[in-house]
């Protein structure tokens, strides 16, 4: 890219091919232009240094998204009630209390009690792709089921009521996407809204009927842990969603992304196979490498100066993880796909007090499923043509047809 591309570069009017491949840019812009302002006053920030020392302060740097997602989705409406209330885009208190019941709820042991669960599932839709003559699609048929069960178990919805959940997890993180259109927008607010009736009809099953509370997250979100940390119900149901949105769509790009990745690389794969130990740090690069969530935001309380830019109060920041996990000043060789690199110090999970609440859990899914489809289908193969997802926030595929071998 010319310097005035780089520096001319907008987020929300990006060039073409940004989306398919957004590496050169992000490898530009680290070396020419790693903090800069955007055409609508947003502030663009690609620094690994940067996201880390921003992600660790919660003074200068909010997460409350309600002034950016006004004008963006309507005060009031349903995207705006969702995105404002979940855990994600609140400041304490709220973030307090409800990362607070969840972190009970994932906790080491609780996560380990899940394993065995997580392997049935897997080797079941294991079992159903290798009985399937031609081709598979490692999304549809593989990646994006696994998360739905494991999530739909954390919260213990009923397995013959988890149809709609995928859709309605793409819909409102499709919301996320720097602009929008009409018809995205109106999908997003129609998920929510239909998502929510659900989850007040589950709820109120729930209060009558309550799960264990040592591994049914719902029955804990409605009891909390004590009288200050009790939920309202639309904190309730907002971050039910948020658990189920969250989970789904991460884990997801982590295992598709994995698996394209390592057929892409057959050296890597190789190297995987002869020493299955390695699917640890290979999970760790895979996030670095194609991180699934490629944006994080914050916005600034106070005004700063970054990299020389003075940033006023009230600013948008976009903190682009996807670059700074390339950044060359923490990673050797950073366009290098390296299944052994250590350390790896990504930002795949973001970072501080926010840093992902499900990073333990999403780990383990992306080792089990990937070592386990790798150890039954060792020969498997991208055919293409991929589908990608089409998204920029986000990064995975929305199709990735394969042979088994």
């Amino acid at each position: 890219m010319s310097a005035p591309q780089v520096t001319g570069f907008d987020l929300a009017n990006p060039p073409d091919g940004f989306v398919r491949d957004p590496f050169p840019v992000y490898d530009a812009l680290l070396e020419q232009a790693p903090v800069l302002r955007q055409p609508d006053g947003s502030v663009l920030l690609c620094r690994h240094a940067d996201l880390d020392r921003i992600y660790r302060d919660t003074t200068l740097y909010s997460s409350d998204k309600k002034a950016a997602f006004g004008p963006k989705f309507g005060v009031g409406s349903p995207l705006f009630e969702h995105h404002t209330t979940s855990l994600v885009f609140s400041d304490p208190p709220l973030h307090t209390r409800v990362r607070k019941i969840m972190t009970s709820a994932l906790t080491p042991r609780a996560i380990a009690r899940m394993e065995p669960g997580l392997i049935t599932t897997v080797d079941h839709l294991l079992d159903a792709m290798g009985a399937r003559p031609g081709a598979v699609d490692l999304i549809e048929d593989f990646a994006s089921s696994i998360p739905i069960q494991i999530i739909g178990n954390l919260l213990d919805v009923p397995m013959d009521e988890r149809g709609p959940l995928r859709d309605w997890s793409l819909a409102i993180l499709g919301a996320l996407e720097p602009v929008l259109s009409d018809d995205q927008l109106a999908r997003g607010h129609r998920a929510v809204d239909e998502f929510r009736d659900y989850l007040t009809d589950l709820i109120a099953r729930r209060r009558a009927d309550p799960g264990d509370i040592e591994t049914d997250v719902l029955t804990r979100l409605i009891r909390g842990e004590g009288a200050d940390a009790q939920l309202s119900e639309i904190e309730l149901i907002q971050n039910c969603i948020f658990i189920l949105n969250a989970g789904h769509e991460t884990t997801t790009n982590l295992i598709g992304n994995g698996l394209a990745l390592l057929h892409d690389h057959p050296e890597q794969k190789a190297r995987l196979l002869a020493d299955p130990a390695l699917i640890n740090p290979a999970v760790e690069e895979m996030l670095r490498f194609r991180s699934p969530n490629q944006f994080g935001n914050r916005e600034t309380t106070a005004p700063v100066t970054i990299g020389g830019l003075d940033i006023a109060p009230g600013t948008n920041l976009h903190l682009c993880i996807g670059a700074a996990n390339r950044d060359p000043q923490v990673f050797d060789n950073p366009s290098e796909f390296d299944i052994t690199r250590k350390p790896n110090r990504h930002l795949a999970f973001a970072g501080g007090p926010h840093v992902c609440v499900g990073l333990t859990l999403a780990r383990m899914e992306g080792r089990i499923a990937i070592s386990r489809l790798l150890a039954r289908f060792p020969d498997y193969r991208v055919t293409g043509p991929r589908v990608p997802g089409g998204r920029i926030r986000f990064r995975g595929y929305a199709g990735l047809p394969a042979t088994l071998g």
